[in-house]
């Protein structure tokens, strides 16, 4: 990547963003937000949301659901304790400081991994997505709504040399499919089941996984060169 991210200036450049991150990507991301929850409730059950921000999409799960949100910047999850008590989210089981790249969860834990605009937003996006794969069960889904840079071209060329700029603002513009694709082939039990762009320029995507119903003993590969 032209322009690495670390985890302490993401976290920081969020908590900047948090008094005024539902109205300015709240209208940007509705789309996406309600996509990828229509995807996580056709399985349900335990659904894990990483980098649950403010809250923004707690609401609008299902009240049979059971969420567990977390995200690296406290002032973001302040924000979403704050509407979980406010909006009597009783569906939410628990909002807390977490790590995309090193869950604190045990192996297949949730039936649903939820990353909205999160894999975009990590240092190592192999190992958050390894990480996914990880808690999520056999059979479960891992959802994710996702900015997807150009893989050639003007476009392509713009979005790397902006890299220095969005990186301080907590995202990457340059971010090909590649990423996805990479991964998933190395590890075969992560199987695409969807990639569609999302309205209303398609520079977004939702991307899911379903993890191999017969995948109990096989451990996702981490990054290529990553240390554990």
């Amino acid at each position: 990547m032209a322009q690495e991210l670390n985890r302490l200036g993401v976290a920081s450049a969020y908590d900047r963003w948090a008094p005024i991150y539902d109205l300015v990507f709240g209208p940007v991301f509705r789309r996406g937000r309600r996509a990828a929850i229509d995807a996580a409730e056709t399985v349900g059950g335990r659904i894990l949301e990483v980098g649950v921000g403010t809250g923004i999409s707690l609401p609008h799960y299902r009240h049979d659901s059971r969420i567990t949100g977390i995200d690296i910047a406290d002032q973001m999850l302040d924000k979403a304790r704050d509407r979980v008590r406010r909006l009597k989210l009783n569906h939410v089981e628990r909002i807390a400081i977490g790590d995309a790249e090193a869950l604190d969860f045990a192996d297949a834990s949730f039936d649903v991994v939820v990353a909205q605009y999160v894999v975009s937003a990590v240092p190592h996006p192999d190992r958050a997505l390894s990480e996914f794969l990880r808690v999520v069960r056999p059979g479960g889904m891992i959802v994710i709504a996702t900015r997807l840079g150009a893989e050639a071209g003007m476009r392509a060329k713009i979005e790397r040399a902006l890299m220095p700029i969005t990186s301080r603002l907590g995202w990457r513009t340059d971010f090909p499919w590649s990423i996805y694709g990479d991964w998933a082939a190395r590890n075969p039990q992560a199987e695409l089941i969807e990639r569609r762009p999302l309205p209303p320029l398609g520079h977004f995507s939702l991307v899911c996984f379903r993890r191999a119903a017969d995948a109990q003993d096989n451990h996702p590969t981490p990054a290529l060169g990553a240390t554990a």
